[in-house]
């Protein structure tokens, strides 16, 4: 049993002074993050979808927005998100199915959904530049 007189030093539960951050949870906290942002992007979605509805000069307006380099800076962020959110969905997927769970497998699975994230959006801009 514990003495209940003593004075405890310890914090009575974990907190973020005492976690060292490691990669592993930096992603995690990243694909949260982005989970967050991808409500944004889903109502810039629906705008579009409902100027396409309204007509064609409500329709130039919006892409007028979404053209622009604060519009377009956006819509690579959105990109990247749900890019960055579907590949760390497919890492949990991965650990769902009992594999991956080793040190050196979460940090390779970590890295590879940084480095595929980035390289998917830019990959995908491209290809969206050249075909435009």
């Amino acid at each position: 049993m514990s003495d209940v007189g003593m004075k405890n030093s310890r914090p009575l539960s974990p907190h973020i002074q005492i976690y060292k951050p490691i990669f592993t949870m930096i992603m995690s906290i990243l694909h949260r993050i982005t989970g967050g942002a991808l409500y944004f992007g889903t109502i810039l979605v629906a705008w579009w979808l409902v100027a396409a509805a309204a007509g064609p000069a409500y329709f130039d307006f919006v892409n007028a927005i979404y053209g622009s380099i604060l519009g377009r800076l956006v819509l690579f962020g959105f990109t990247w998100a749900l890019l960055h959110h579907m590949l760390g969905g497919l890492r949990h997927f991965i650990w769902d199915m009992g594999h991956g769970f080793g040190p050196e497998a979460r940090e390779w699975l970590a890295r590879a959904t940084l480095a595929g994230s980035v390289s998917l959006t830019v990959l995908l801009w491209i290809i969206g530049y050249a075909v435009r």
